[in-house]
């Protein structure tokens, strides 16, 4: 399985091969440099990919909204679609009775706070929430990789 995303507004996996164009305006507007346009051996060219451990998404949304052929669609944060974070409760610190410190680093960094992760239980424990995006912050910054974004290219329903 591939764990690259693609941009945020991507289309399904299908739609986004047949419009994009390779013209490359998603990565030179990314102000954070997290666009690459990669070789794409099926459709000849490149497109764009973002790796999330490498540099996640921070959702400015600015890549969407370039996009001449609407591979990339311009819609609001919340409907990027990218994919989803999942936490695994056996390896997150907080989830760890014995633990001596509380992280949050998934929560306190996430671009949707308190949306697309949430401190449940009490208010100590990170849950992502089904209005994650799958903007990889997450997957980025957790010291200890409990986080994985899976690509919405591989989700139930997804393209």
């Amino acid at each position: 399985m591939s764990t690259f995303l693609r941009p945020p507004g991507v289309l399904s996996e299908e739609d986004f091969q047949k419009r994009c164009i390779s013209c490359g305006q998603c990565a030179q507007v990314c102000v954070f440099n997290c666009v690459e346009l990669v070789p794409d051996f099926f459709l000849g060219g490149t497109t764009p990919r973002l790796y999330q451990r490498k540099s996640p998404c921070f959702l400015c949304m600015k890549c969407s909204a370039i996009c001449p052929t609407n591979a990339l669609r311009d819609v609001p944060m919340e409907q990027s679609g990218m994919g989803k974070a999942f936490l695994d409760a056996k390896k997150c610190v907080d989830y760890q009775e014995e633990a001596m410190v509380m992280c949050w680093t998934c929560y306190e960094r996430c671009p949707m706070k308190g949306t697309a992760i949430v401190l449940g239980r009490g208010g100590y424990i990170p849950e992502v929430q089904d209005a994650c995006v799958g903007c990889g912050v997450c997957e980025y910054v957790c010291p200890i990789h409990a986080i994985s974004v899976v690509p919405a290219r591989h989700l139930a329903g997804g393209g």
